[in-house]
């Protein structure tokens, strides 16, 4: 009888796709039953190799699968705003207070994502760090994007169109004593595509956010910016790893359909 403690190993040498004589020649000094164990799981392999193809569902038992799945994504009519997170002059603006220099090269990418999505008719939202020229918030992260001045400004190349809307907000999260929520609310929302900087710190927290909210997130590669690429890796790791928060999700998505959204 095979020692199973082996099964591993020997798998593994079986589909490291050497010719056969060469594994019989790793095979040839081992104990009997690890020779023996590896014809076995050969066997296995050979006979897993032969499996037949699946049947064909019947057309009732797809459907329910599809539909199954589908509540489980959220459904399958998702409705998407993009969000501009603090893609501000002071952020962009060489030597700006609180720059961030990875977030001007996202700028062409950004500008084109934006404006499939307005041709597409999905909504746009900017939001924008702003602070009061007393916030402590300022002491541990130097004067940025004070209102009323032009390092609060979104970044030319971005400039809002009409129809797109604005948001402020003065921390992390996005969702964070804002009108935010209430504006995805009003758009009839459920998926998030989030662009801007920092990956790490804003776009970080207003995802975790809008995941416990019931939002689906996504968060393209190139129109994203973090601090270093080391940190905004980190952060976009972490995120891929949580889905919406189901519960919310499901009331979200029902909200939605109810609205006729």
């Amino acid at each position: 009888m095979t020692d199973e403690s082996l099964l591993p190993d020997l798998v593994e040498l079986l589909l490291q796709g050497r010719p056969e004589h060469v594994n019989s020649a790793l095979l040839s000094r081992q104990p009997p039953d690890a020779k023996a164990g590896a014809a076995s799981v050969q066997d296995t392999l050979a006979a897993l190799a032969w499996t037949p193809e699946p049947a064909t569902p019947p057309a009732a038992l797809r459907s329910r699968i599809l539909s199954t799945v589908a509540k489980r994504q959220g459904g399958a009519n998702e409705r998407t705003a993009v969000l501009v997170l603090d893609m501000l002059n002071d952020h962009l603006a060489p030597g700006g207070s609180l720059e961030v220099p990875r977030a001007r090269a996202i700028v062409p990418a950004l500008a084109a994502r934006l404006e499939v999505a307005r041709s597409a008719g999905s909504p746009v939202v900017y939001v924008c760090d702003e602070h009061e020229p007393d916030d402590p918030d300022l002491d541990p992260w130097t004067t940025h994007n004070v209102k009323g001045t032009q390092g609060a400004e979104v970044w030319p190349a971005l400039a809002p169109h009409p129809g797109d809307r604005m948001v402020r907000k003065s921390t992390y999260s996005a969702f964070t004593g804002s009108t935010l929520a209430a504006q995805l609310d009003d758009l009839q929302v459920d998926t998030l595509v989030l662009t801007g900087c920092l990956t790490e710190i804003g776009i970080l927290a207003t995802a975790v956010d809008a995941l416990q909210r019931g939002f689906a997130v996504e968060i393209p590669p190139d129109s994203q910016a973090g601090a270093s690429p080391l940190s905004e890796a980190a952060a976009l790791d972490v995120l891929a790893m949580m889905p919406p928060y189901g519960a919310a999700r499901r009331a979200r998505v029902a909200r939605r359909e109810t609205a006729g959204g």
